[in-house]
């Protein structure tokens, strides 16, 4: 891995954990579900825009389609819009820990279900996350967090999970760029809709508002997503997914900087035990993609 894939890598982790803050913040003045259909709006049309102009088009093949849909309502809609409900009383580094834990999970399903081998130090890794998860957790439980936005935060990143799990190579075939732009354009549909029969809009106009939506709009929402399809492009999936692990870090990390949340000596154990459990498991995960590789190679082609 050269230093260009690992400054990329640095910042995709860094754009993506920056999220919670810059939700938190937007949450707090406006309305959760009508301010994140805005903003995926606002992404959509610019990727799609962005897209078009480079010679990408929206004539995706079936899978892609699938991919668009099952994204857009799966990550968009209930992942996100999950996260910025909860988000109203649910602190900004703890929704980053439960949404950082989507590689464990994903790699959990993997080996149960799909029979992907990760090995000791996989199995170790998947161990530590959990553990780590379950000490903040009940170190929050203590002292007295919302369950319900707990919840939320849970089921949005189990929904993300499936998704992942669900369209494995799904989005092969070129025009990635367009497909992410798309993706965002379901999201704000099944969110306007969702808006509009539950919630009632609500705004406080200030410079605090709308910087936090700029940047949670053009930054996580649209350069994120470039630079990590360009990462992926570089070094390819499984060694970019190794990034995941400094999430959780930099999540909470800067929830404390920006919000001023309290971090334990339990929270800061807690993300210590998570980051090298995510670590662990991407790193498994590599290693047997590279094993499988091998053992294809040496077997020939198939007759």
């Amino acid at each position: 891995m050269d230093l260009r894939a690992i400054a990329m890598g640095l910042a995709f982790a860094l754009m993506w954990s920056s999220a919670f803050a810059s939700a938190r913040i937007i949450v707090a003045d406006a309305s959760p579900l009508f301010s994140l259909a805005l903003r995926f709006l606002i992404s959509g049309i610019l990727g799609v825009g962005i897209a078009w102009a480079i010679g990408q088009t929206w004539r995706l093949t079936r899978a892609q389609w699938r991919a668009t849909i099952l994204f857009g309502i799966c990550q968009n809609a209930l992942y996100l819009g999950l996260n910025f409900v909860a988000m109203q009383t649910v602190e900004a580094g703890l929704a980053a820990i439960i949404a950082s834990t989507m590689p464990l999970l994903v790699a959990l399903a993997s080996w149960l279900i799909f029979r992907e081998k990760l090995g000791a130090l996989g199995i170790a890794g998947l161990a530590a996350g959990f553990v780590g998860v379950a000490l903040i957790m009940g170190t929050r439980l203590e002292a007295g967090v919302d369950p319900h936005g707990v919840a939320l935060c849970l089921i949005g990143v189990l929904a993300l999970t499936f998704a992942t799990l669900a369209l494995r190579g799904a989005t092969s075939g070129g025009n990635f760029l367009m497909v992410v732009g798309l993706q965002m354009l379901v999201g704000a549909a099944v969110l306007f809709v969702v808006a509009l029969a539950i919630e009632t809009p609500r705004v406080e106009p200030s410079w605090t508002l709308l910087l936090a939506f700029l940047y949670t709009t053009l930054v996580p929402g649209l350069a994120a997503t470039l630079v990590w399809f360009l990462l992926v492009n570089r070094i390819g999936a499984i060694r970019a997914a190794t990034f995941h692990f400094l999430n959780p870090f930099f999540g909470v990390s800067i929830a404390a900087l920006l919000l001023g949340e309290a971090l334990g000596p339990r929270d800061i154990l807690g993300v210590a035990i998570i980051t090298a459990g995510i670590l662990a498991v991407q790193l498994a995960r590599q290693s047997g993609r590279a094993r499988l590789g091998q053992d294809q190679a040496a077997e020939g082609p198939k007759r």
